[in-house]
């Protein structure tokens, strides 16, 4: 990815920045209790309408287990996890995410301020691009496109990512040529 990003900055004066997150979402706890309310009300159910007698002492504490059971598993559970928390909270959460990294980054302080953060939640399989004021959003909106969608699959697919990163640099090229005294002012490693 670091040879990716040499690439694109090779060809223009902007700086790219790729930062990769496990989670970009501070929490996504309400899936966890609701998978766990689901399975508690499953299991309360299953205890009332079976044929099969059960001591009433112990309901409360079946269904308890029952609930703390299904919490656990939906947060331990990935696949089952994202396919409870709805799409588009994936992606603010992925925004925020990027817009919190970029100032934290300190991406907004180049000189031409000409940065472009391009920030990856694993879980949520989502990719938010937050650029500087000198970088026009119409140029690479293409190449944005395409490194959502590399990402947004059941499987990312990361030669679609690589080459829709490497996109950026033929996009930016035209609006920020790479000048001659051009110094690379943000770490090329994924942050």
């Amino acid at each position: 990815m670091t040879a990716a990003i040499k690439r694109v900055e090779s060809q223009t004066s902007a700086e790219v920045v790729v930062a990769v997150r496990r989670q970009a979402g501070v929490s996504y706890r309400e899936a966890d209790l609701g998978f766990g309310a689901l399975v508690a009300l499953a299991s309360l159910a299953l205890l009332l309408f079976v044929e099969k007698e059960f001591a009433t002492t112990w309901i409360p504490l079946d269904v308890a287990i029952a609930f703390a059971a299904g919490a656990l598993v939906c947060r331990y559970t990935m696949s089952l996890r994202r396919l409870l928390v709805p799409a588009a909270r994936r992606r603010e959460e992925t925004r925020r995410a990027a817009s919190a990294a970029f100032h934290e980054l300190g991406i907004g302080r180049t000189s031409g301020r000409n940065g472009i953060l391009v920030l990856v939640g694993l879980f949520e399989h989502q990719v938010a691009v937050v650029s500087d004021v000198g970088v026009d959003p119409a140029a690479i909106a293409p190449s944005v496109a395409a490194l959502e969608g590399a990402v947004a699959r059941v499987v990312p697919d990361f030669d679609a990512f690589l080459a829709a990163l490497d996109s950026l640099g033929p996009a930016l090229a035209p609006g920020m040529p790479r000048r001659d005294d051009d110094v690379n002012e943000l770490p090329d490693e994924v942050a």
